[in-house]
């Protein structure tokens, strides 16, 4: 994390004070820097530059429409999975024509909006997608453009809720029924096929699992050229690790070269779909100490960041640093549980961690948030989300506003005063 460092025991995120940042806003509170996202970006997409390549950024990581715009200005795609997120992507200037649309369940409604918007293709996940696809580019009177994803029964080495390249896992469609797939495919109307998809999952932090399923796709490859099939895109998906803890994910240019290399003489472009490597560690948490309680030996943190502001942690069992944002002497250090204030026994941040002693009114850091932080966020216990700060150098923009109680029924109200219409209504009918 090059531009978040202590000066003096002091946390900055790039030229800005994180603790006047958080008295500004208010806590929780997102931080991002645009150095690092750009900086990550670049060493992803730099990677591959021996070959023709789209880098389609995985918008489920981080989908805030301010972080999308530098990355549209950046060159880069975007990799989708709902129709909400074709609409922020889209909204954020990124060209249709450099996304692609994953996900198991695309509803025809979605299927429509991206024939609309024309994008550049479908990763298509099962024969019954496919036949969807077909059905909606015919109402349509246009070609949906599709690559097939494909299970190569892999294993990721990772947490098994981020692993999607197993034979027991949702995703794709198994390696053996995939020549029958594409025959299918180039026999339906509205269909054109174009490239091979795979995503073997998250968080992956050693290169031989990308690498094997990298040449169970060439094998495939080379049976569909030879049957005819032109194949102009291979999407090997993304997942490529952070740092959290002690990780030591390969670098993005390791990846790149051994990529480079397996594709060499082939005539077709490359699609990957990064996430967390760009955005995981270009984002902070900060959140207030409310309270701290001791029960017999336990030590407990309470803060004002729940499982509704960072999921990670209460859903994987995920590591992330926490440390003070401000040390300007040095704190004897205390075994603590970093705990939310949701009505939840899983609501954490952290369990027997080593933190310096805190008093309410401090404030915590939780690095490494960027990624799956904001977008998995939730109104759980009609808690307002938090709001988002983009740092670029001294300066600094809020991204997202804090929601207001107003924002917690906005969706709700006219519903209510349609209620409470219709039973002023039957009570007037009654009465009668």
């Amino acid at each position: 994390m090059n531009h978040f460092y202590y000066i003096h025991g002091v946390l900055n995120a790039e030229g800005t004070i994180v603790a006047e940042l958080a008295l500004q806003y208010g806590t929780p509170l997102y931080i991002y820097s645009a150095k690092t996202l750009i900086q990550h970006y670049d060493a992803v997409d730099n990677a591959f530059a021996g070959v023709p390549h789209i880098t389609c950024y995985s918008v489920k990581a981080n989908s805030n429409i301010a972080l999308l715009h530098l990355l549209a200005r950046r060159g880069a795609g975007a990799d989708i999975v709902s129709g909400g997120e074709l609409f922020r992507a889209l909204r954020a200037g990124i060209p249709a024509e450099r996304i692609v649309f994953s996900g198991v369940g695309k509803t025809s409604k979605e299927i429509r909006e991206a024939l609309h918007a024309g994008i550049l293709m479908f990763n298509v996940e099962s024969l019954m997608e496919l036949e969807r696809i077909s059905e909606v580019a015919q109402q349509l009177k246009t070609t949906a453009r599709v690559s097939l994803r494909i299970n190569p029964d892999v294993d990721p080495n990772t947490h098994p809720y981020i692993s999607t390249g197993l034979r027991e896992n949702k995703f794709g469609i198994p390696m053996e029924d995939a020549l029958e797939a594409y025959e299918l495919a180039a026999k339906l109307p509205g269909i054109e096929v174009v490239g091979i998809d795979c995503h073997i999952g998250s968080q992956l932090t050693q290169l031989a699992p990308l690498l094997d399923a990298l040449e169970r796709l060439l094998h495939l490859y080379h049976q569909l050229t030879a049957k005819g099939f032109a194949i102009r895109y291979l999407d090997i998906g993304g997942g490529l690790g952070i740092t959290y803890d002690t990780e030591e994910p390969p670098h993005p240019k390791e990846w790149g070269a051994a990529v480079a290399k397996a594709l060499e003489g082939l005539d077709i472009t490359l699609i990957t779909e990064p996430g967390r490597v760009i955005a995981g560690n270009a984002g902070i948490l900060v959140t207030e100490v409310l309270y701290t309680k001791h029960n017999k030996d336990k030590l407990f943190v309470v803060v004002d960041a729940g499982m509704n502001d960072l999921m990670r942690p209460t859903l994987y069992g995920a590591y992330h640093r926490i440390h003070v944002a401000t040390e300007i002497y040095k704190r004897p250090m205390v075994k603590a549980d970093i705990v939310g204030p949701i009505c939840e026994s899983g609501d954490f941040l952290a369990k027997d961690r080593e933190i310096p002693v805190v008093f309410p009114r401090n404030f915590l850091v939780i690095f490494s948030a960027g990624a799956y932080g904001m977008s998995m966020s939730s109104q759980y216990n009609s808690r307002p989300r938090a709001a988002e700060v983009l740092v670029h150098g001294e300066f600094h923009t809020l991204i997202r506003r804090r929601e207001t109680y107003e924002d917690l029924i906005a969706a709700e109200e006219p519903c209510l005063d349609e209620m409470i219409r219709d039973d002023l209504e039957h009570i007037e009918r009654i009465l009668r």
